[in-house]
Parts: C-alpha cells; structure tokens; sequence
C-alpha cells in the first residue's frame, strides 16, 4: 500500500493538476473557430428570439402602450412606453419581449433613440409590467441596440421607483443603462429636451401632472388633504370658540 501512494504521488501531473486552462493548449486556428462557431450560435438564438414576422401583434398595438413617435432635440427617436395603457396580468413576459423586440427591429433599425416612459398613475397589480421584465427585456438586446439607447425619460416616477433604483441601481441595472436614466417630475421639465409636437402626451398623464402641480408632496407618497377638507366652508363657530363660551359662562 504504502509503495502504491509513492509511486501514484510521483506520477506525472497533467495539465488539470496544475489549475491550466485547455483551451490554452489549442491552436491559433483551433481557437478562432471554437470562437466562430460560439457567435453562430448566438446568432441563431437571436433569430430565433427576434424573427416574430409571422407572429400577429395587432391586439398589442391597438393598446397604444408602445409607439415609436418623434425625435427630441439631440435627434434621438422616441419609444414612448405608456405604463397604464399595458394590461399586465393577461399579457405574457415571453410575448412582451417579442413583441417589443418586433417594434425595436421593425421601427428603430438604424440610429440613436431614447424612451419615453410614462409612469403616470400606474398601479403594479393592474398594468405594470414590473421592472424586473423590463430588466430582462433589456438585457436580451443586442449590444448595438443598448449602444443607441441615449437616455431613458422616467416620467412621474413615483416614492418606491427612486428608492429603487437610488439603492439598486446600479446593481440591478447593466449596460450603462442606470447612468442614461433621467427623471422627469413634471412635463415642463420634459420639453427642455423635445418639442410638444413630437410626441403625444395621454390626457390622465396631464391631469395626474396637474395634481401634482397644485400637491407637490404627492410626489413623496404623502396625500396633504385625501379628503378635500380645506375645501370644506368654515362653520359659524368652531369647537374651541364653544369651548371658550363654556367657560367664560362658568366662571361668570
């Protein structure tokens, strides 16, 4: 036995021994090919991810949620992302990002974009599509298509977005994406960047913008007045102006 371990420690080691990379040991050619068929391979998941040609998306556009419209004032397109109008609980993640990725290769094949997105009085159990899928949307593009995004316009973003993203952005967020966001808290803000006339702006988001105009502390998650009292006429007398009565009829 003991002959057996000296002889077994004394053999000679192989290249896994030693922690050496294999591939290492190949060839220039061997490796330029190993390389070639890897980027023909992720081609092929590609297309097979993002020819939706044949797939029928007309329910999805009727939605209005994702509309390619302008350009802002750098000459970047606009992918405006509507988060209320996008029924989240019927629509799956897997048809979602096809479907996004149809509008993307179809409409912004060429040049800068940026993206609008409206936050606007969104409600996550009802029509948000969650910044998780958005996320993994995003990472599924193309590196070329992450390159031409410029800026990502959050518009509305409500108390739980900025903690969000102030926390775990930058872990959550790849690609540069974190750095191109820009938070839009009113539409005034906005057109600093792009022309009223090149993108259009849905009638709740211009109410919920005027709300926010006259509440400034709605943006905090703090409602000042839910039940309208400042708006409720004065009474004739008010519980201390009893109290007082009381007690000057007491004492006199």
């Amino acid at each position: 036995m003991g002959w057996a371990k000296a002889k077994w420690a004394g053999a000679p080691k192989v290249a896994s021994d030693l922690g050496v990379d294999a591939r290492s040991l190949l060839s220039a050619a061997d490796g330029e090919a190993q390389q070639q068929q890897q980027q023909q391979q992720q081609q092929q998941q590609e297309e097979v991810w993002h020819d939706c040609s044949s797939e029928d998306f007309s329910d999805l556009d009727l939605l209005q949620a994702f509309r390619v419209e302008g350009s802002d004032k750098s000459g970047n397109r606009i992918f405006r992302i509507v988060g209320k109008f996008f029924p989240a609980p019927v629509v799956s993640a897997e048809r979602l990002k096809k479907y996004i990725f149809h509008k993307m290769f179809t409409e912004l094949s060429q040049g800068p974009f940026c993206i609008v997105y409206m936050h606007s009085t969104v409600q996550q159990e009802d029509n948000s599509p969650g910044v998780s899928i958005l996320r993994w949307i995003y990472e599924e593009l193309p590196s070329d298509f992450k390159d031409r995004l410029h800026v990502l316009y959050f518009i509305h973003p409500g108390i739980r977005s900025r903690l969000l993203f102030a926390t775990l952005g930058r872990f959550f967020l790849s690609g540069g994406l974190y750095w191109k966001i820009k938070y839009v808290s009113r539409l005034q803000y906005l057109w600093d960047d792009m022309k009223k006339d090149q993108i259009e702006i849905p009638d709740f988001v211009q109410s919920h913008d005027d709300v926010l105009e006259h509440r400034p502390l709605t943006d905090y998650g703090i409602e000042p007045d839910p039940l309208h009292l400042t708006e409720v006429p004065a009474m004739a007398y008010s519980m201390g102006r009893y109290e007082e009565r009381w007690a000057s009829q007491s004492y006199s």
